[in-house]
């Protein structure tokens, strides 16, 4: 695997915090990936790197003032695009077949082999956003993370959108989007303002998602394949971090039922579920997106850092835990 590293420019535009540097690295295929990295100068052995992996067609920029925030706080921090995604998007997005398994098993697992190569012996920890937290469990080198963070994390079965919202939610993202993408040839999210473009693998995914990933995006995925449910089942499983998973009351996305559907798929790791409300932190509302919002970054922030560090979550949240094995 060829790795390729931008020189110079301006990194990541975000005022007042740490701008990460631009880098460029190459899938097992040949796909080429760009992202942002925030390194120190520092060469300790115990010093962790982080890799934050997006939410669905969510450009990696979004995550810079959190990966800012991990940096000042003693972690070397990675951020990319997935494959079609602004930073990674091709000249042409029709054509691009990609779907979440492409993400996850080709260009998670880039990032992860960048790292391996850029930090050799450095343990490796991930905050997973939504999609992410799948993605990075279909990474084959997953069975080396020391520790995962999830928000919102799962795989966009129907049934697991939050009641009040679902039906709005089914037109928005299993009709409209399908339709859009069937005549462009990807899905044209930026003129809509929903989120960036994405490829047409991805939104087959997510429109025709089952309860059972594997089941779905093997028998709707892309022809001549030759995926193994099995195999993309066993993947996750050889997981064996400890996981936080951080769910919010208001997220109609990350429900419980939602999170707790693909922290199943998790049976080696050690899991935390923490359900948070909004209240628990004097606000009125998080969502599925505002938790990398720099307003949290008093409040929420902190609870990713301590498990970042340790494992642990802070005593001021051990109300919200409402799944975990045992430690």
């Amino acid at each position: 695997m060829q790795t390729i590293e931008a020189k110079g420019g301006a990194g990541v535009e975000a005022v007042g915090v740490q701008a990460g540097i631009p880098v460029r690295f190459e899938a097992a295929d040949g796909y080429c990936l760009a992202g942002f990295l925030w390194q120190t100068g520092e060469t300790r052995p115990d010093r962790s790197v982080v890799l934050i992996a997006c939410a669905t067609s969510v450009r990696c920029r979004y995550y810079s003032r959190f990966a800012s925030y991990l940096f000042d706080h003693g972690f070397d921090v990675l951020t990319f695009d997935y494959r079609g995604i602004d930073q990674s998007r091709p000249q042409r997005m029709r054509g691009l077949d990609a779907d979440w398994v492409d993400w996850g098993e080709k260009d998670v697992e880039a990032a992860l082999a960048f790292l391996a190569l850029r930090f050799p012996g450095r343990p490796v920890d991930v905050v997973a956003h939504s999609i992410g937290g799948l993605a990075i469990g279909l990474a084959p080198s997953s069975h080396r993370l020391r520790r995962i963070v999830t928000v919102g994390a799962q795989y966009a079965y129907w049934r697991d959108y939050a009641p009040a919202k679902r039906r709005r939610m089914l037109w928005k993202w299993h009709v409209v989007m399908p339709l859009l993408t069937a005549l462009f040839g990807y899905f044209p999210a930026k003129r809509l303002g929903w989120m960036e473009d994405t490829p047409q693998g991805v939104v087959r995914n997510w429109s025709r998602m089952g309860a059972h990933f594997e089941d779905t995006v093997c028998r709707s995925g892309k022809g001549g394949t030759g995926r193994d449910p099995q195999v993309l089942r066993q993947r996750l499983r050889q997981v064996t971090a400890s996981i936080l998973a951080i769910s919010l009351t208001d997220d109609p996305h990350g429900t419980v039922p939602a999170v707790r559907r693909l922290l199943a798929y998790f049976d080696a790791a050690k899991r935390r579920h923490l359900h948070l409300a909004p209240s628990d932190i004097g606000h009125t509302e998080i969502g599925h997106f505002a938790f990398f919002h720099d307003r949290f970054r008093a409040t929420l922030w902190p609870l990713a850092l301590s498990f970042l560090r340790d494992g642990a979550v802070p005593d001021a949240f051990l109300h919200a835990l409402i799944d975990h094995d045992s430690l």
